[in-house]
């Protein structure tokens, strides 16, 4: 898979936070009477949507992850914003990104990004998805829509090259396409 341009060039790194993800220290108590700090990332919902179209094509974004360092083949999706409820980002999300709307969407599923995060994250299946616009990413945001046959897809999440790896397979359960 070539990065069709959306590489991000590394210049440089420091033992830093630098404002994207906040981090806090809480010291615990432990039963042993013990006290210790521990790391917590703190976040609010973010969704991952599972994009169907009547045609059975998943509807993806190509982008660069600063994590992998490298350009992956995502879903679609991102943070609500402030008090927004969550299928409304995600639907939004999906649109700006993509320029593709649903027809139905609903949250299938939520987790915790990780045992030290406050940091939510929910699998959205939206259903009857159209390009109905070109897509409006954000400043910060590079990407390329591809869509992909729902096995191509099921071999790409099971290939384990996207960092949405919990939220892909609860969309295509709740889709009936993986069987639980």
């Amino acid at each position: 898979m070539t990065d069709g341009g959306l590489s991000w060039q590394q210049v440089g790194a420091r033992p830093a936070p630098a404002g994207f993800l906040k981090v806090r220290a809480r010291t615990y108590r432990y039963p042993n009477g013990a006290e210790a700090d521990w790391d917590i990332i703190q976040g609010g919902n973010t969704a991952a949507v599972v994009a169907l179209t009547d045609d059975d094509q998943v509807v993806l974004v190509r982008q660069f992850r600063p994590g992998p360092g490298k350009v992956l083949l995502e879903l679609p999706g991102g943070n609500a914003d402030g008090d927004e409820p969550v299928l409304d980002g995600a639907v939004r999300e999906l649109l700006e990104e993509t320029g593709f709307a649903a027809q139905t969407a609903e949250v299938v599923a939520s987790t915790y990004l990780a045992s030290y995060s406050t940091h939510v994250r929910h699998a959205v299946l939206a259903r009857g998805c159209r390009r109905v616009a070109d897509p409006q990413p954000g400043q910060d945001e590079f990407v390329e829509v591809v869509t992909l046959p729902v096995p191509e897809f099921v071999r790409h999440v099971l290939g384990g090259q996207l960092t949405d790896m919990d939220m892909a397979p609860a969309g295509l359960v709740a889709a009936g396409i993986l069987k639980h």
